[in-house]
This record gives C-alpha cells, structure tokens and sequence, in this order.
C-alpha cells in the first residue's frame, strides 16, 4: 500500500515518477517472468476473521498452518511469520510461495489469502472557507477524542503538538509510545508506534514513529494540531494553521515508508488500534487498483474497526478524473473527495515584448523583474548521453545540455516537472500543456505552466525574437471565485465493487492545504527541506478534515454509531454545483462537508454490523462459515429473507446503476433514527430532473421521541436525459433539514 493519497506529493512531477516507475517495474517483471523461481517468496496476508473465543495461542495456530506448507530449506516457518495478528482479529502475515499460499487458502478457517500490495499515500484558511470559525462551539469532552493516523509518522516537535493545557490521556487508553533516544510522546501525541513486515528500510527511512516523509504530520496536524499563530510556507499561506479539533488525542501508527505501505502492515496497526481505544480513524492510503472487500488490507481493518464502533475515514484517491477511479469503496467507511478551498496561486510570466501570461505554479522566488535569455528546450539537447532535440524539447531529467541552460529559462514543450531544467542549472522554465488549470505545487525554481493558447504565444515570441527574454515573478495568492468545487486530481465514482452504493460520500478541502511538515522531508520531488508548514494538495488532505469532521460530531454523540456519525456529515454537507463537475455526485458525494450543522442532523441513517452482513449476503458473500470466521457468531446464516441488495442498505444516499436505454422502475427501502426534537414532524421534499419521477412513501413521517425509528421507501420511474441524472430526497421538519442525494447512471 503506497501512501496516502496526497497526489503523493501532489504534484504533476510525483505522477511522471510513479509513470516512470511503474514502466520500469512492468518491464523488469516482464524480463523476470519467465526465470521466476518457483520458490520465490512475496509477503502475504492470511485472513481468518473475527478473533477466536477459545484460550488458544493464535501466534502458534499460525506457526501450525505455516509448518503444514512450508517444505523447502531456503527459510523455516518461524521465520517466514512476520505478523500474528491477535489483539482485534484473527490473522497473519507471511513469506509465502504462491503454492504454499495456495494451500492455506484451503485451509480451515481462512477467509482469503493475499499478496500484500503497496499503497499509496492520497497528499488555515480551509476551516475558515466552509464555515467552521477557531471559537465554534465545543464540546467539554473534545479532549477525551482520539484520532488514530495511519501515516508516515509524524514530527512531535512541530508546534501543532505542543501539549499545552491539556491534562493526562483519558482513562480508555490502553495504547502505548515506542519511545525511543529520539522520540517520545505527550499529552497531546498520547500514542505512536511503526510497522514495517519486511524489515526493508532505505537510508532516507527512521525506525521509529518519527515523520521523514512530511505527510503524516501534515495529515495529523490538519485534523487534530492545536492553534499556530504566522504559519505559512515560505509566506504563503499567511495566517493561523489549526486542526479540525484542536484538542483533541492522536495516536499515530506509523505504516508508510518511503517505499510506500504495506496491507500487512495495516492490518498490524488496526489490530492494535481497535484495542488501544481509539475513536476515528485517519487513513489518507489507498491501492491504484480495486479488489474484492476481504482482500484488500483497509477495507478489512476497517470492518473490524465498525464492529467495535470506531469509524474509519478514507481518502478516495487521486486517479481523477477518471471514472470509477477511487479506492474508498467499502460502505462502512467513509469515503472523502477533495474540493478547492477561496485561493489559489497564479505565476505570471512576462516576455520582452512586454506581453505577460498568467501561470500556476507555487513559486516563492522572486526575480526582481529580472529577465533571462529565453531558450526552448528542443535547442539544447544533452548530446553527451545522445539526446535529441525530439526528446530535450521535454525538459525531461538529463536530458538538457547544462551549457547552454545556465542561467537561462527554458520553455518546455509539456506539463514539466521541473528536474530537467533544475539540473542542468536553469534559472526558470515555462511549461507547456496544462490540462488542468486546479493544481498548483512546489519546485526548487522559477517556473509556470501555461495552457497551450498562452505557451504557443511563448513559443511565437521564441523563434521570431533575435534575443528573446523573460521574466517568473515570484507567486501571488489570489480569490478562487469559483470554489468549491472538485479538482482534477481527485478519484471520481461509481463504486468499482459495488456500483449501487454511492461513493465518494462527501468532498472536504483537499487543494493548497497548509499544515505542519517535518523539517527534515523534501518540499519537492528535488529534496528542498527545512519548512515546518508546507502547502500541498491531495485527498490525503481532505480526508483529516473530514475525520476532524467525524471527531467534533463524536464529541457531542460520544455513544453514535460509525454509521450515524457518517450519516450526518453526508445529511448536512453542503450541495455543490455539476456546471464545473459535470460527474456530480461521482465527483463530490453528498456535498461539502459542514462541521458546524453535523452535530444536529435531525434524522439519522443508522446501520450496525448486521445490516453489513445482510449486505454480504447480498452481495455473493453466501457461504455461511466464511461469515461466521469474520464476525465470530456461529449462529449466523444467509437464509432467504436475510440477504439484502445494495440499494437497501440502510445509506444516506441512494445510488441506482442501469443498463443503457432502459426505463426505470426500482423500489429503495430505508428507516431513520430521530436525533432531533422528540415531537416533530417531517415532510419529504423531492428535487428530480424531467422524466425521472420519484414517490416517497410515506411521504409524512410523525415522531413522539428521541431514537423513534420510522420506515419509508423511495421509488423510482422513467428515463433519463444522459448519463447521469442527480435529484434529492430532504426530510424537512421546519428546523432541520435532512437531504440525501439520489443518483441514476447509465453503467459504464
């Protein structure tokens, strides 16, 4: 499991490296494929389900299994275990061949076997621009919250985590800190420890919950850091860095490395987690690709995690805008796309003839109007290692003659990542072919990217001129009139497993974040460190607000379910528009997330672990034993009249896949909690476009108390205009209004 999502640096230059690195990985695999030694050993996780009720030792029920398979000389079963996970569920993580992992498949009492994969990770004013002031109301018990961050670390030093004013860690705590010579723990950092089955770590990697990446300290300190007055990065950003809840706990549980995260590794930080007593989960990582619910590491931990009440908040990736792209799938998580915050950065660049173009890019260097000799990539190629202008026009690393760079801009004929022309000594470059105008980032030089209308008149002034020149003035924070809405980056819907559940669930500020970093990780692709407040944008940003989100409304509703709390962020999320994202709630689920109004919901979509087994059941999870290895309740059956389909789980949000040019006649069945006012009275209000015609029944529902449960339906018929339609269901009593999104798509 690579890290998070934060773009993974959030830049365009982080994409062509893991392009890069992924041509390279296909093709030594391809070279590899056909000399591959039968024996040759790859981690794997070994999922047994819930924990098990007999005193037995699970550490040597797992050393038995791996004796029964393993029967060559090259390592002995002890060694080949790398996890035993105990504490939460059952399982194990082992070196294993694939004949041998094979046979544990069999076995009984495993539910599946599978290779661990890497993750990735998915990488203020963002507070301030949905509504949610520094003096919000609070709860007393906002202090007795904790936020367990499965991360890169975090850097305990950072001024976010300073512990003043608050007291001892609250008596539910039964984690412990990895202390070691250079980290220790506080009040406010109550819990930390790492996790790496391999043992593999580069020089750059610190074995302890110490943060060399910067991203989990980023992650951390925008949901729960305390109040830091003049952060900025660079002076950017300017202001008051603070999380979600400042005072809230965290527990950091240390799984990304700098060769990314591991699904045995994050099985081995929720086993421990769930039994250390924390209350959310911040899981900014995510796989490129989607699989089956219990054999991917999250979606398992996750599960367990829901069972014993502890909500679990994901980022849904940075694949966008492709559909059907995020990796936050399963419905008991909760699912966060990013959305721009009011600002972004513009780059201006002015030419000798005076014209002057408006680029993105985060640059902090300031030229003093200086200009440089303008010179186009395709004129100085590296011919020393046998470049050609073909290929130089890129700018691609190496690929430049440093001779004739120096000191000059280079116009680059792609969307560059800067290390070309930082190499080879460049003092600027321009880029050409920005696809996306919504994702600025850092680089270690002058720079802006332009969109091919601005760069062609670049390139006109380049070959026409006799001394052509320009300038980069240094970055200039502006409005961003259009927010919110989703950028580019961000991993849109439907559902990849299951396409009659909605996801994302909501969207939260995910672009141009700023937020504590560890001094000791590079800023850029190209190794600038020393910022303690970098800027960066990804749905790993956007996932700690959402999970501060959850942590404030557990403050109010400390005894709410995971389903209910997730329930109310979606019910109150502000509505965004489709006009700039036309995958409508593929792009932003329910809306914009809306801290201050989730804690009064009104009415409540409340779900527990067997509304989810009804769901299995449904979904082709029939095989009765495997149900009850993961939930531990031998009693459990899919019987006729148990199962239930996708669009009956008890979500708030209604999702409906159908094949092209047919009519629509489907009946959604759901009940809601009354959390609001014990006698009320709610009228359901429906928005739909023309020709899908949608009947509430009731359409009047009366409750005497709080925790009354009432049961409607929701029907739907006709066509649609297109290949998707968005309409919404508003439960409305007067005082609070209760809005579900209602989604109709042509499958893909």
């Amino acid at each position: 499991m690579n890290y998070t999502q934060s773009i993974i640096t959030t830049s365009s230059m982080a994409i062509s490296w893991l392009f890069l690195f992924s041509l390279i990985s296909t093709l030594l695999a391809i070279a590899h494929h056909s000399s591959a030694d039968p024996h040759d050993r790859k981690v794997y996780v070994v999922y047994m389900g819930d924990k098990p009720k007999e005193e037995v030792s699970t550490s040597a029920l797992h050393l038995n299994m791996l004796e029964k398979v393993i029967s060559s000389n090259d390592i002995v079963p002890a060694e080949s275990l790398l996890h035993s996970y105990k504490r939460s569920f059952n399982g194990f993580a082992a070196k294993l061949t694939k004949e041998e992992a094979d046979k544990i498949s069999g076995m009984k009492g495993v539910v599946s076997v599978f290779q661990s994969r890497k993750m990735k990770l998915h990488t203020t004013k963002s507070w301030d621009f949905i509504g949610f002031p520094q003096y919000v109301k609070r709860s007393k018990i906002e202090s007795d919250v904790i936020i367990g961050v499965l991360d890169t670390g975090i850097w305990p030093e950072s001024a976010s985590f300073d512990d003043k004013g608050l007291g001892p860690p609250p008596s539910k705590w039964k984690g412990t800190c990895h202390a070691s010579s250079n980290f220790t723990c506080n009040n406010k950092i109550i819990g930390a420890k790492y996790y790496k089955a391999d043992k593999q770590f580069s020089e750059t990697d610190i074995q302890s919950p110490r943060d060399s990446e910067g991203h989990g300290t980023h992650t951390a300190s925008t949901a729960a850091g305390g109040i830091v007055n003049k952060a900025s990065q660079l002076g950017f950003g300017f202001g008051t860095a603070r999380g979600g809840v400042p005072s809230a706990r965290i527990a950091v549980y240390k799984v990304g490395w700098s060769d990314g995260i591991d699904d045995a590794d994050i099985l081995a930080a929720y086993d421990d987690l769930i039994a250390d007593g924390v209350d959310i989960v911040s899981a900014s990582i995510g796989h490129s690709l989607p699989q089956d619910y219990f054999m991917d590491g999250l979606a398992v931990g996750s599960f367990h995690a829901m069972r014993k009440g502890i909500l679990t908040s994901a980022s849904a990736g940075n694949e966008g805008p492709k559909p059907a792209t995020l990796t936050g799938f399963a419905p008991w998580l909760l699912s966060v796309a990013a959305s721009t915050i009011n600002r972004k950065f513009l780059t201006k660049v002015r030419l000798g003839n005076n014209k002057i173009f408006e680029g993105i890019h985060i640059n902090p260097f300031d030229l003093k109007n200086k200009t440089f000799p303008l010179i186009y990539g395709l004129d100085a190629p590296n011919s020393e290692v046998g470049v050609s202008g073909a290929y130089s026009r890129f700018c691609r690393r190496n690929s430049l003659d440093k001779k004739l760079v120096k000191g000059k801009i280079v116009y680059c004929d792609s969307d560059v990542d800067g290390q070309g022309p930082f190499l080879a000594g460049a003092a600027g470059f321009i880029g050409k072919g920005r696809v996306f105008g919504d994702l600025s980032f850092n680089l270690p030089l002058p720079g802006s990217y332009l969109n091919h209308n601005e760069a062609s008149e670049v390139y006109k002034y380049l070959v026409t001129s006799s001394k052509p020149v320009a300038t980069i003035s240094r970055s200039e924070e502006v409005t961003d009139t259009q927010s919110p809405y989703v950028p580019s980056f961000s991993s849109r819907g439907p559902n990849p497993i299951t396409p009659n559940i909605l996801k994302p669930d909501i969207a939260a500020p995910g672009s141009l974040i700023l937020a504590a970093w560890s001094p000791i990780a590079p800023s850029t692709e190209l190794g600038v460190k020393g910022l303690g407040y970098n800027i960066i944008s990804g749905t790993s940003m956007a996932c700690p607000h959402a999970t501060a989100a959850a942590a404030y409304v557990k403050s109010f509703h400390p005894k709410w379910s995971p389903a209910a709390i997730r329930s109310s962020l979606i019910t109150t999320a502000k509505p965004m528009s489709s006009k700039i994202n036309p995958e409508a709630e593929f792009a932003y689920g329910g809306g914009l997330i809306n801290p201050t109004k989730a804690p009064y919901p009104g009415l409540v979509y409340d779900a527990d672990e067997l509304d989810y087994v009804k769901f299995l059941c449904g979904g082709g999870y029939s095989n009765d034993e495997i149900l009850q290895f993961i939930t531990g309740n031998d009693k459990l059956k899919c019987y006729k009249g148990s199962s239930r389909s996708a669009t009956d789980l008890n979500y708030p949000s209604f999702a409906l896949s159908i094949p092209p040019s047919q009519s629509i006649t489907h009946v959604f069945h759901r009940t809601v909690t009354n959390v609001g006012s014990a006698n009320s009275i709610y009228k359901a209000k429906v928005v739909a476009p023309k020709g899908l015609n949608v009947i509430v029944s009731p359409s009047v529902l009366s409750f005497t108390s709080i925790g009354e449960k009432e049961s409607f339906s929701v029907k739907l018929k006709g066509n649609i205009d297109g290949i998707i339609a968005s309409a919404s269901l508003v439960w409305d009593d007067g005082t609070f209004q209760v809005r579900s999104p209602i989604v109709v798509y042509i499958a893909p």
